[in-house]
């Protein structure tokens, strides 16, 4: 089959809600095919694209001030390429208050900059319902939830939208809102989100400085001795072929450490409390599952038979439906007051049910 000697691309870059004038033009691959005589394959429509001729010059508020100026376009400048963000940094056409910089400048409030004209992906109408959660804290720094089982914490991963999606629809007058970490989707309890971009950077140092204490509630299955143990395993994750991520343990991986204090034991299960030194990928799950006693309904590195009879109540104990693994306690200094604050999560019921349904602890 004949092939072109050559391809011709247009490219026209804005930032801004306005559409194409009545004579701009916009060539499209249809009309090259117009030309040249021949038809190409048809391809999925691109998203509207919005168009403004001229520069735009943005101030920086309080919220935005901190973060890198790439970091910032890349968020405003939705569609745009990675490589004409750099390019249009390199080439001066970004100026902040009237000088250039570079890609590693930090903002500070207050500061202009001017954006060049480049093409940005117009704002589709939101599909994601807008949803509340259980708040067991907020300010004007901070919001605390309790996050469900079951819900992730954010998009991605054949999940369309998780609870930031969700609550930044509920607050559409939010001028930020973002996760200051993660928990598993399957994982209930504590769910730290920052209202201002100085309240996320500060718990964000302290979480890298390790200046926080992180505790979950979780349900070992199997004959648990020690009243506290620490456990110390290297953890490295890898991809599956199908692209899920899954963590294991190895010895040039990154260093762990996990404390596990006994609450209560069970014929076959034991309550523990686990103390986050590091904070690793499913570094809880892996831990217990690599000593011997996996958490009850964990379905990545649990008992998978175990699993699926859990699932149904028998004479001698409830159903558990779930990973029984939850956020229950989480201290950290406060990025406005500096005060040290500490705020617990009650055990997410279906949990609490399980083990009533257990019976008397054996300790």
């Amino acid at each position: 089959m004949d092939t072109p000697l050559c391809k011709m691309y247009f490219y026209s870059y804005t930032c801004s809600s306005h559409k194409p004038r009545q004579n701009d033009y916009i060539f499209k691959m249809k009309d090259l095919e117009r030309f040249s005589g021949k038809t190409g394959e048809k391809k999925a429509p691109a998203a509207p694209l919005q168009v403004l001729p001229q520069a735009q010059f943005v101030t920086i508020t309080e919220e935005e001030a901190g973060q890198r100026i790439d970091n910032y376009l890349l968020r405003v400048c939705k569609g745009v390429p990675k490589s004409h963000i750099y390019r249009i940094l390199r080439s001066g056409e970004v100026r902040v208050n009237k000088g250039r910089i570079d890609q590693l400048y930090r903002l500070n409030q207050g500061d202009v900059v001017r954006i060049p004209p480049v093409r940005v992906a117009e704002k589709q109408e939101s599909t994601v319902p807008a949803a509340e959660f259980p708040i067991i804290f907020e300010d004007a720094h901070l919001l605390v939830i309790d996050k469900p089982a079951g819900v992730a914490v954010h998009g991605g991963s054949g999940v369309s939208f998780g609870v930031i999606e969700q609550l930044r629809a509920a607050r559409p007058d939010a001028k930020f809102l973002e996760l200051v970490h993660r928990l598993d989707r399957e994982t209930s309890g504590l769910l730290l989100l920052a209202k201002k971009r100085s309240a996320l950077n500060s718990l964000h140092d302290q979480m890298r400085d390790g200046l926080t204490d992180k505790r979950y509630l979780t349900l070992a299955v199997g004959d648990w001795k020690n009243q506290r143990q620490h456990v110390k395993l290297a953890l490295h994750k890898y991809t599956l072929a199908d692209g899920e991520r899954r963590v294991r343990v190895q010895a040039d991986g990154q260093a762990s450490h996990t404390v596990f204090t006994l609450l209560k034991k069970f014929q076959e299960f034991a309550l523990l409390e686990a103390e986050l030194k590091t904070g690793r990928t499913h570094q809880i799950r892996v831990h217990l599952a690599s000593s011997g006693f996996p958490i009850a309904g964990d379905d990545k590195y649990g008992d998978f038979a175990l699993n699926k009879a859990l699932q149904k109540a028998t004479d001698t104990r409830g159903a558990l439906k779930r990973m029984f693994l939850h956020a229950h306690q989480i201290t950290f200094t406060h990025p406005e007051t500096g005060k040290a604050t500490t705020l617990n999560a009650p055990l997410a019921a279906e949990c609490e049910k399980f083990l009533v349904s257990l019976g008397k602890p054996l300790n």
